[in-house]
């Protein structure tokens, strides 16, 4: 990857990162057995080890110093820790329901929300378009409520709480290995007093010696932490608007998966829903790049 310009590396990364996110559901399904809150305290468990190390010999330690120097920051990242657990609580558990492709959904309104609170948080202004395209999001949402008779709260609450977690992130501004190492880190006495819980009601699914489902919790802690590696050497060679279209590949791929592997029932109601959030993100992205393009040339 060395001859290649930093620019075709970025791409690279970008790529891996988004597949590997997009694939991620076919690791929770091997362990669907175990429960959804027992695989988070895994994963919160094994990616404090591996980030510890990782920071440990990268010596990205400016990050801390900072961080003590403003230390009123902590409470913005514990509020950070829970949006991010409630995330991947959500998702593990819809992905041993069989709600891959309804969690997909909520990958695919996670922009739309993410430009709607900076519309409210930060007073960005909207061009007509992207106001259509928020709209457009919020009448598939309605369109479903009205013809299923129920809201989709597993796709609301993955891209609600991963929205706000971004929001914050945003406003604490540290490198994103720092930053989730320092959530987890708030989040492991909890896991690890759940943990002790399962293991004194003899109701633990890791065991010592491993079996084949423990060393698969095991790898929690990569399949969290290897992605995000990718994902910020991405976005420091690419620009942001070009990472911006990487990120449908994530919900596609999972999307995909739900349909055409796990056989997911996808009714006529919930595909619409679909196809008017992806004619909402093609807007909103072409819109985007042309108003990003006409930034430059002006």
């Amino acid at each position: 990857m060395n001859n290649l310009s930093r620019e075709a590396q970025g791409y690279i990364y970008a790529l891996l990162a988004f597949v590997f996110w997009g694939l991620i559901p076919i690791y929770f399904k091997l362990i669907a057995s175990v429960s959804a809150a027992e695989i988070l305290a895994h994963r919160i468990i094994w990616s404090v080890v591996l980030l510890f190390g990782m920071i440990l010999v990268s010596r990205q330690f400016g990050a801390f110093t900072l961080l003590i120097r403003d230390i009123h920051k902590i409470k913005y990242l514990v509020l950070s820790a829970i949006l991010v657990s409630l995330n991947w609580l959500v998702f593990i558990w819809a992905v041993s329901h069989n709600m891959i492709a309804e969690s997909s959904l909520g990958y695919y309104i996670n922009p739309l929300v993410n430009f709607a609170l900076g519309i409210i948080f930060f007073k960005d202004r909207p061009t007509f378009w992207q106001k259509v395209a928020i709209a457009l999001a919020f009448f598939a949402i309605v369109y479903q409520i009205i013809t299923l008779g129920s809201i989709p709260i597993v796709s609301l609450v993955l891209a609600f709480s991963f929205g706000f977690y971004g929001l914050i992130r945003k406003q604490i501004n540290l490198p994103a290995m720092t930053g989730l190492y320092i959530e987890t880190l708030i989040l492991l006495p909890l896991a690890l007093l759940y943990f002790g819980y399962l293991v004194s009601t003899n109701q633990n699914a890791f065991v010592f010696p491993p079996n084949t489902i423990s060393w698969l919790l095991l790898l929690a802690g990569f399949i969290t932490v290897i992605p995000l590696l990718w994902f910020n050497a991405a976005a420091t060679r690419i620009s942001l608007i070009h990472l911006g279209f990487f990120q449908y590949i994530s919900p596609t791929v999972s999307f995909l998966l739900a349909i055409f592997v796990y056989d997911e029932v996808l009714l006529p109601e919930k595909l619409t829903s679909f196809v008017l959030i992806w004619i909402a993100l093609a807007i909103f992205s072409i819109d985007g790049y042309l108003k990003k393009r006409a930034s430059k040339e002006g």
